[in-house]
């Protein structure tokens, strides 16, 4: 975990504008938060995500990580987070040890600024998955994730741009759209920073 949190805590996120996003106004309406948690599990680094319920009304039966909607209530950026991770899988929200962020990014649907912000957590973590919110919490090691087979490219025509779509078939689930491009970019800062040393 060492390495990670290092190259967390050194990197410079930046704001990727894609198609429409790039004639938005400097401040977007609508700001959201995740909450990428990492611990030490029995396969290396592990990350917390979960799988939305078939009966929500966007992005049913998607894998996400912990997030939502900024609160005008929420202090910042990193309460969002840490609320919203409370909510959805009763993660003690004096748990998590920020690390820093990776790339902010606009989504193609709903055009929402995205902060993923990166904590440890020192301990694996005892979760409750909330009924109305997630219907099955995944224990992921990064390890998994960089398995070769496990990951994938497209592209696709959206929006008047060709666009690099990730994905990472997991058994039983497959990731994503903006969950998965988090997990190449979180994976993508790690392993440049090993690179380095």
């Amino acid at each position: 975990m060492t390495s990670i949190e290092s190259a967390i805590a050194t990197y410079t996120p930046q704001e990727l504008l894609r198609g429409p996003a790039v004639d938005r106004p400097s401040q977007p309406g609508r700001r959201s938060a995740v909450l990428i948690a990492l611990y030490e599990g029995d396969d290396g680094p592990t990350t917390i995500l979960t799988r939305r319920p078939q009966h929500m009304r966007k992005h049913a039966g998607e894998i996400a990580f912990p997030g939502g909607a900024h609160d005008e209530t929420d202090e910042s950026m990193w309460h969002t987070a840490l609320r919203e991770a409370d909510e959805e899988v009763a993660l003690d929200p004096t748990l998590p040890r920020r690390l820093g962020e990776i790339d902010r990014f606009i989504t193609g649907a709903s055009f929402s600024l995205v902060q993923p912000i990166v904590a440890a957590l020192d301990t694996p973590p005892e979760l409750t998955a909330s009924p109305d919110e997630v219907d099955l919490i995944l224990h992921v090691p990064l390890v998994e994730l960089m398995t070769p087979g496990v990951y994938r490219a497209e592209e696709w025509f959206y929006n008047d741009e060709w666009r690099l779509m990730h994905y990472f078939d997991l058994v039983g689930e497959t990731v994503w759209g903006a969950t998965a491009l988090m997990l190449h970019n979180l994976l993508d800062v790690a392993t440049r920073f090993v690179q380095k040393k």
